[in-house]
């Protein structure tokens, strides 16, 4: 069973976790702490993991094969989109992660999140690991979750 792990598991990161789960994907959710209550609530693994400490996250990715990159809206913490993701993603070269897909709209600057796609389109490029980005409006939930429940199904071919 392929397991997808969402780093920013919020409301509509429990959507998508909840679809795939009904796909048949085994889901892990990532909060800060105060929202690991309604990750379980709608039946997803809730942990405990901060992008901004990546150990967190590396902690959680042995049983992983994809990574749900849901960050478009950190506006408050732009290095989660440049510095730890371009950390992480180093990190993931030798690790059971076989796709990888990141969210290039939301609330954080436009020209940050292209930033941050590029840097994941070069490394799934150099590294031949599939990645997705996720350029749907956030705010056009069904369409959005439309897309990314296909970008998490696509990267795995």
């Amino acid at each position: 069973m392929a397991r997808a792990l969402i780093v920013g598991c919020g409301c509509r990161g429990r959507e998508l976790g909840s679809a795939l789960a009904a796909d048949g994907w085994a889901v892990r959710g990532t909060s800060r702490g105060d929202g690991l209550a309604p990750i379980e609530s709608v039946g997803i693994e809730a942990v405990e993991a901060d992008p901004d400490r990546l150990g967190t996250i590396t902690d959680l990715i042995a049983d992983v094969t994809v990574i749900v990159w849901l960050m478009g809206s950190a506006s408050d913490a732009p290095e989660v989109n440049r510095e730890r993701l371009e950390s992480l993603l180093d990190k993931l070269v030798d690790s059971p992660v076989r796709g990888f897909v990141y969210e290039a709209r939301g609330s954080a600057p436009e020209e940050l999140l292209e930033a941050g796609a590029a840097s994941v389109a070069a490394w799934g490029e150099r590294f031949r690991i599939p990645v997705a980005v996720l350029r749907d409006d956030p705010g056009e939930h069904a369409a959005w979750l439309a897309a990314a429940r296909s970008a998490v199904s696509g990267v795995l071919g």
